[in-house]
């Protein structure tokens, strides 16, 4: 694929594609209605093909503009936030949502190479105090 020339911003334009297309596809068994009376169609279909034509401006101009290439998958901060934000899933109902707020922060900002514990339990504290306000 040498005329892909940016490849980052070709694969986030196919990924807004695929997700317009899910969002139309989704939205395809409701009402559409009109502008002045919107049906619960209406939203998924205009985002849907705002989504497109996003992703379709963006590839397009992948194609012709200079850009680097895509890294290698980084498996283990992926692996660790999945597993934090399981993690929270499962715990959840038993300690409550504060202290699972502050385990999922600590755990996933983890994954992180300029992880720092103290500041990721400080930032876990407040996100808590702050979603049970």
């Amino acid at each position: 694929m040498r005329f892909i020339r940016h490849p980052k911003d070709f694969y986030a334009g196919v990924i807004f594609i695929g997700f317009g297309i899910a969002a139309i596809l989704v939205g395809n068994n409701y009402a559409l209605g009109t502008a002045a009376r919107m049906g619960p169609g209406y939203f998924p279909r205009i985002l849907g093909i705002l989504l497109i034509v996003l992703g379709g401006a963006l590839s397009l101009r992948a194609l012709r503009l200079q850009g680097s290439a895509v890294p290698a998958w980084k498996w283990r901060p992926t692996l660790v936030v999945l597993g934090s934000v399981v993690l929270f899933g499962l715990v959840v109902t038993r300690p409550g949502a504060v202290l699972s707020t502050v385990l999922l922060i600590v755990l996933s900002s983890a994954a992180s190479r300029e992880f720092r514990p103290l500041e990721s339990l400080v930032s876990g504290i407040l996100l808590a105090a702050w979603s049970v306000r």
